[in-house]
């Protein structure tokens, strides 16, 4: 009986025991790595987004909703940082001679001092311009700017976090809380003492600094979205698609009308010269003219034709390549204007926000009357046969009426539930001046 339980205890409880002691053992190794990974996250951050500086929205142009997320990690990882140098620190001074003995009994090698110093510094760099979070650091002040060691570094690519949901309920409740006196009491009592605090003033340059770089940054950007693929789309039908499509259409086998509504409208132009010159002769009173003469002039006004309307399926076909060098140019310039986007869609909520009520009501009206208006059906028809002819392709009514029959509807739609979902919640006297102007 005893030596059953010997073999159950070696077999079943010793290992668990072994492996419970092993990680004690490795507890100041763990906690170290753990502040380490998390200081080598916090200068992710900076390299990545700040350019090296510290994460602050002064030294930078995002906007307040992109700083409130960097921030969010921020604090997280200043406060691992925190907890797990507290707990190394208890670790290594509770760690003696004994337990090092032990450790080496049980297979576990210590990192050397030079390598746990050098990670110690590198975290210090870090969290020491973070001083006044209150962040516990081991402080070295003859020390220099250190980088991560590239040995030490895993390969891991930051992405920032949003925040969790508990924070934003915690700021949806904050918002949503009614007190014992009127909120715009202390709004105004606050307001009073901004207005009374000394530094006030530089809070107000600050803020209009960061406004003004907001939308030199917002607007360079939007003229970049529209500059940009109009002179690819020019450069490339004029220096590479302009020249392969005349080269590989240069031979005379090949079809001059694209599709038969372009060999229709050839048609009733020779017709319409046909006729005019009959008619010329006849308010003239000029000589009949004779077979062959007019057969010349014929012949004449359809090489004219012939020649205007390989141009116009030339150009078509130059458009449907140059129109995706177009959309292939803006969509790398979205990719890489993250940054620019948030600080525009910042910029336009201020602006959009910033109208008067009936401003608001007079944008979504005339809005909404040109795409889904009563006469919007004509602006979709005149739009669509523009895009067909642009790309040289047949105007198929069936899917014109189509199109303007069911689009429009579900555009409609769309703006109904914006109005109803956000604006209501956001400007409800702007829904309401909306309405009577409406009616």
């Amino acid at each position: 009986m005893v030596s059953m339980k010997n073999t159950v205890f070696k077999q079943k409880i010793y290992p668990f025991l072994l492996a419970a002691y092993r990680w004690y053992l490795l507890t100041p190794e763990r906690s170290l790595e753990a502040a380490y990974q998390a200081a080598i996250k916090i200068q992710g951050i900076e390299e990545k987004h700040f350019h090296g500086n510290k994460i602050d929205g002064e030294s930078t142009t995002y906007s307040s909703s992109v700083m409130d997320y960097f921030e969010t990690d921020l604090q997280k990882l200043l406060k691992t940082v925190q907890m797990r140098l507290t707990e190394f620190k208890a670790s290594q001074w509770l760690a003696n001679e004994s337990k090092q003995k032990a450790a080496m009994k049980v297979g576990i090698e210590y990192t050397s001092p030079a390598l746990i110093l050098e990670k110690l510094e590198f975290i210090d760099q870090v969290t020491s311009k973070y001083n006044n979070n209150d962040i516990y650091t081991y402080e070295n002040p003859n020390s220099q700017p250190v980088k991560a060691p590239t040995d030490l570094v895993n390969s891991q690519s930051f992405t920032p976090k949003t925040p969790s949901k508990s924070n934003q309920n915690i700021r949806k409740g904050k918002a949503n809380t009614t007190g014992i006196l009127p909120r715009s009491i202390f709004n105004t009592i606050t307001r009073l003492q901004v207005e009374l605090d000394p530094a006030s003033e530089q809070d107000v340059v600050k803020n209009f600094r960061q406004a003004q770089k907001r939308s030199i940054i917002s607007i360079r950007f939007i003229l970049l979205l529209i500059i940009v693929p109009l002179l690819t789309h020019q450069i490339s039908k004029a220096l590479i698609v302009g020249p392969l499509v005349e080269h590989f259409r240069n031979e005379e086998k090949v079809e001059i009308f694209l599709n038969a509504e372009m060999e229709e409208e050839g048609l009733l132009k020779l017709q319409r010269f046909e006729e005019r010159i009959k008619f010329e002769a006849l308010i003239n009173n000029a000589p009949p003219l004779g077979s062959a003469e007019l057969e010349n002039k014929i012949k004449e006004k359809a090489e004219e034709v012939k020649e205007e309307f390989r141009q116009e399926s030339d150009n078509a076909i130059k458009n449907v390549f140059a129109d995706i060098c177009a959309v292939i140019s803006f969509t790398v310039l979205l990719l890489m204007s993250r940054s620019s986007i948030a600080v525009l869609k910042e910029f336009i909520d201020n602006v959009v926000y910033g109208l008067s009520d009936s401003a608001k009501a007079f944008i979504i009206i005339l809005f909404t009357d040109v795409f889904v208006g009563f006469h919007s059906p004509h602006g979709w028809e005149v739009l669509l046969e523009g895009i067909s002819r642009h790309w040289g392709l047949p105007a198929n009514r069936d899917f014109i009426f189509l199109f303007i029959a069911t689009f429009p509807v579900i555009l409609d739609t769309i703006f109904k539930y914006w109005i109803f979902r956000y604006l209501n919640r956001i400007s409800p006297s702007a829904v309401a001046t909306y309405h009577n102007m409406n009616e």
